[in-house]
């Protein structure tokens, strides 16, 4: 790629306005051609990059402000210089940016949104925010602090004490010759305390005069009496300096040391400036991320020039499949050919900068090696070329350079000349890139490449719209529909002599008269097809709130169903269990009178009725994975355990290896080894009870009734 096809194209404009987003000066100049990539592997990790910029910014506001190059500082200290106060806070904000990415990081990932892009910039860097600490402890954002060091802090109040005192003593002298003085003020001259003295009284005053007024008639006087403890100020100035240097040298150390580290934050900070820059950037002119393919495919959905205005510019569908090499846009001049082919070009630069599209959700694009782009007046005075000669020098240079990863683009293709030769010089462009298997997308005014279409499996027509009722362009554009003439009809619009239309009718051709009804018909075609696909886009909508409708409310029904399930599980479990304490008492009341001699209560009858007791309860795992380990010889008629359900049943008929069984009012088919039969039970013997001992076997029985009737 070349430079002139980024102007061409202009995605120097484009770089402009994504610089507007950037904030360090380092990033801004970044920005240039070289961040279109080739590789496609690259081209994917960027735009996955921003796209997970874009997530985050949908979610946070994501302040960079603070991220400044700071290598220029990190070299100093490794060579021993000792830094300033302004090159510390530099270095001071980047950390900070770094520490508060980093939160903002594990916020998303506890929020479960993974950014598995970005994360490693951030997360995976060295953790020296310990410098960032010991800076600010130690620097503001002019000065040295106070506290930065105990001798520091008694040398600088120290000082603060004799500055006093001689504001005192100076304050002392000036009450007392006010009428003396040319003003009751103290002030400064070379770092010495002075008071104004009125020329005439100058000797009245002893000290060091260290200036005089313009106009000669007041002299500034440093009094004798605070000479000395001016100096004993400087001396401890000096001291003050000497601990500073100290300070700022230790501190520079210490920035030598995590050196390395601190490049590694200068460079993926900066990474992360220029990626929220193109996501900032793609939100502002509401841009998406794109398919990356790599079947030479071209796919806009939606898709709009980016420097027009994305409230008020007409959007289109670009579709150029991996079978069609090359389309041909016709159609009458300022009806958007120009600004479709750019956008299909800038959609690409776009794409393999990692900047989102100009063009909806679902959008892709493949990845070429190189793009080339004739566009626009090429006339050039100062080298004596006219149009069509600067056009063909360009040309001349693509067909050069061209091969099968390139995408050409071609304005107005053989213009500036004879319209016949023109044509065929066109043909012959497109022939030649065709044989080369470049991907091409042309504008012309020529009908011979309309027809020229119809004779190549890989080329389609395409068009921009003409409204002739309103004689305005539409802006949207036809693929697989030629342009048509509207010459007679915007004549006729325009008042033109009916009979001058007609005879000029009779001179066209009756080829292109066909012609130009079969466009009619397409375009009339296109435009129902557009307005029928508008209704079904609004039923699709409708279709899928109610689809959504009804998956809401049979979610509902569904956990309502469980609730009612669950909570009858519970009441039944509920009555069986104090029924069966109810059983448990009577039992032991039963043992104990056994104990005391009433042998004809047999154990088993005690042990079957609490057993039956036991197996009323409702199992609420529906099934389980239970299976009978032993091959057992079935028959109808016979008792069975139900394992898988926990239920007992009936068997009431056999096929191989299936059975079906009667549970109470359910019959199921189930596999034999889901079943295990129970032992046939024991002849009962009556049992005779005297009504006065054995009241509790009644009550029993009467337990055992109650609960199966629930």
């Amino acid at each position: 790629m070349n430079d002139k096809t980024f102007t061409k194209l202009e995605f120097d404009k484009i770089l402009e306005s994504v610089k507007a987003f950037a904030v360090s000066d380092q990033t801004k100049e970044k920005l240039n051609f070289s961040i279109v990539e080739t590789d496609i592997d690259k081209v994917v990790k960027n735009i996955e990059e921003s796209d997970d910029a874009s997530s985050m910014l949908r979610y946070r506001h994501v302040e960079l402000a603070g991220i400044s190059d700071i290598k220029p500082f990190v070299k100093r200290a490794e060579i021993g210089s000792i830094l300033g106060v302004s090159d510390f806070n530099k270095i001071k904000s980047l950390l900070n940016r770094k520490h508060m990415l980093q939160g903002l990081m594990n916020a998303f990932v506890e929020d479960e949104i993974f950014l598995t892009s970005l994360k490693p910039y951030i997360l995976e860097l060295e953790d020296i925010h310990f410098l960032y600490k010991r800076i600010t402890e130690t620097v503001d954002e002019v000065t040295v602090l106070d506290h930065a060091s105990a001798e520091l802090l008694r040398i600088r109040r120290k000082i603060g004490s004799e500055e006093q005192k001689i504001r005192e003593r100076l304050n002392d002298i000036v009450r007392k010759n006010q009428r003396k003085l040319s003003d009751s003020i103290i002030t400064m001259r070379n770092g010495r305390y002075v008071i104004p003295v009125n020329v005439d009284y100058r000797s009245e005053f002893k000290g060091i005069i260290h200036d005089s007024s313009q106009s000669g008639q007041t002299i500034y006087v440093e009094p004798t009496a605070i000479v000395d403890m001016t100096n004993n100020i400087t001396r401890l100035k000096e001291s003050e300096e000497a601990e500073i240097t100290r300070i700022l040298s230790a501190l520079t150390e210490q920035v030598n040391e995590v050196a390395h580290d601190l490049y590694e934050h200068n460079i993926n900070l900066h990474h992360i400036d220029l990626v929220f820059a193109k996501a900032k950037y793609g939100a502002h002119i509401k841009g998406t991320k794109p398919i990356i393919t790599d079947d030479e495919s071209i796919r806009l959905i939606g898709s709009f020039h980016p420097l027009i205005d994305s409230e008020s510019v007409v959007k289109n569908d670009i579709v150029i499949e991996p079978e069609t090499k090359a389309v041909i846009i016709t159609g009458p001049n300022t009806g958007g050919k120009t600004v479709t082919i750019k956008t299909v070009g800038l959609s690409v630069l776009m794409a393999q900068a990692g900047i989102p599209i100009p063009a909806r959700d679902g959008s892709s694009i493949s990845v070429f090696k190189n793009v080339y782009a004739d566009i626009g007046d090429e006339q050039s005075i100062e080298q004596s070329l006219s149009t069509f000669s600067s056009h063909m020098t360009n040309i001349a240079d693509i067909l050069k350079r061209v091969d099968s990863e390139s995408l050409v683009i071609l304005d107005e293709l053989g213009a500036g000349t004879d319209p016949e030769e023109g044509a065929a010089l066109a043909i012959s462009i497109i022939e030649y890139l065709l044989e080369k298997q470049a991907k091409i997308i042309s504008t012309t005014h020529y009908p011979q490449l309309k027809s020229f279409s119809y004779t190549r499996e890989d080329v389609i027509n395409a068009s921009v719209e003409f409204d002739v009722s309103t004689l305005s362009p539409t802006y949207r554009l036809l693929m697989g529909i030629p342009g048509r003439s509207n010459a007679f009809e915007i004549s006729n619009k325009l008042g033109l002599d009916h009979g001058v239309i007609e005879r000029a009718r009779s001179l066209t051709g009756r080829d292109n008269m066909e012609v130009n009804e079969m466009i009619t018909a397409l375009e009339r075609h296109t435009t129902s097809a557009r307005e029928h696909e508008h209704e079904t886009h609004e039923l699709m909508r409708e279709a899928e709130k109610l689809q959504q409708e009804l998956t809401e409310n049979n979610e509902q029904f569904a956990k309502y169903k469980e609730k009612l399930i669950q909570k009858a599980q519970d009441d039944a479990n509920r009555i069986v269990k104090q029924r069966e304490l109810e059983a448990a008492e009577i039992i032991k009341e039963l043992e104990m009178m056994k104990e005391l001699g009433a042998d004809s209560i047999q154990e088993h009858e005690l042990i079957n009725a609490k057993k039956e007791l036991s197996d009323s309860y409702y199992q609420r795992d529906i099934k389980k994975d239970v299976r009978n380990e032993k091959v057992e010889t079935l028959a109808v008629g016979d008792e069975v355990d139900v394992l898988t359900y926990g239920q007992k049943g009936e068997i009431i008929a056999l096929n191989n290896d299936e059975v079906t069984v009667q549970m109470g009012i359910i019959k199921m088919k189930l596999d034999k080894s889901e079943v295990k039969k129970r032992k046939a039970k024991k002849a009962q013997k009556p049992v005779t009870i005297r009504q006065n001992k054995h009241t509790s076997t009644a009550r029993l029985i009467s337990a055992v009734n109650v609960t199966k009737t629930h």
